[in-house]
């Protein structure tokens, strides 16, 4: 709860006992962030503990542009940090480089990329990747309209596709695990850089199938069912269990920030990332996501102390991936 008051020419708020005015607001530091709406739960968890532990000292905003355009912002170098949920890409570096914009990579996450179908489908409740691949590829458009036209036991009804939009991370990694390719993907599906959208597309809907982060879902599990997807072992669901056990693939994948090396100078950005790796594990459980290890919290930290630039990836979205081995390759701006 808050509350407002003027005090001497000042406004002065009220928030849960602390008490901040129109001045300190104003002179306050500000840590600038945008980018994925999957990451977002993560940051805007982190953004508002660390806000009530700093008293009101340093103000966090955080915007949700998705991966893409996060980037986009982030190499004009307006941002301080961009929550991305895949790595960032070979064109995205070329626009961060141009632009003289360096940059300091930290995983922070395990997402389970999920896929979703409305709870009164009773058909689809297990999909292998073939499956998935047939409704989505980019050959699929103007084809591949009905159920039963990807598996004959299904009904002969039209499908209802949703997604996110092409600025999605997490659109670039399901491309990149299902169809084979990022990107490439059929256009003619509900697009939406808004979660909430896609959840409320697929709960209204018998004949919907959509796909989205894993804390959107368990946020909505009473609206949507989550589909065990098969590839190649049986239909896995997504689970703390499983993406800890490496059984639940293609679709467990790591998510990320990215620090702007020259926001580092400033205290409050120290202070920020500091906060972030050593509450992480417990707020990315808070919000139904899954915590990496202790080591690459600490590693991050190292990263920004030794000012390690650049990222580990190859420019691309890659599946599979172990996130201690890989942090051990050389960086490349």
């Amino acid at each position: 709860m808050f509350s407002f008051l003027r005090l001497n020419g000042l406004i002065v708020i009220i928030i849960s006992g602390y008490f901040f005015s129109s001045a300190s607001v104003y002179a306050s530091p500000i840590v600038r962030i945008d980018g994925s709406s999957t990451v977002y739960p993560i940051i805007e968890a982190v953004a508002e503990d660390f806000q009530i532990a700093r008293r009101g000292a340093v103000r966090v905003t955080v915007g949700i542009s998705g991966t893409g355009g996060g980037f986009k912002k982030f190499c004009r170098d307006e941002l301080d940090i961009v929550n991305a949920s895949r790595p960032i890409t070979q064109l995205e570096m070329e626009a961060c480089k141009k632009a003289g914009v360096q940059y300091i990579e930290m995983p922070i996450a395990i997402d389970a990329l999920t896929v979703v179908i409305n709870p009164r489908n009773s058909w689809s409740k297990t999909m292998t990747v073939d499956e998935l691949k047939q409704f989505w590829e980019p050959s699929a458009q103007g084809k591949i309209n009905n159920w039963n036209q990807v598996n004959p036991s299904w009904p002969d009804k039209r499908v209802k596709l949703f997604g996110p939009g092409a600025d999605s991370g997490t659109f670039e990694y399901f491309t990149e695990a299902i169809v084979g390719r990022a990107k490439s993907s059929r256009g003619d599906f509900t697009a939406s850089e808004d979660d909430n959208v896609l959840v409320q597309g697929v709960a209204s809907d018998i004949y919907a199938l959509g796909f989205f982060g894993f804390a959107y879902y368990i946020e909505n599990k009473n609206k949507i069912t989550a589909v065990a997807v098969d590839s190649g072992n049986g239909g896995v669901i997504p689970s703390a269990r499983t993406v800890e056990n490496g059984s639940y693939q293609p679709l467990s994948r790591p998510v990320f920030i990215y620090v702007n090396a020259r926001s580092t100078s400033k205290p409050e950005i120290q202070d920020f990332v500091k906060f972030f790796m050593e509450n992480a594990a417990e707020l990315v459980t808070e919000v139904k996501y899954f915590p990496l290890s202790p080591v690459v919290y600490t590693t991050n930290l190292e990263s920004m102390k030794n000012n390690k630039l650049g990222t580990v990836f190859s420019g691309e979205s890659e599946v599979g991936v172990n996130i201690e081995e890989v942090m051990k390759h050389e960086a490349r701006l």
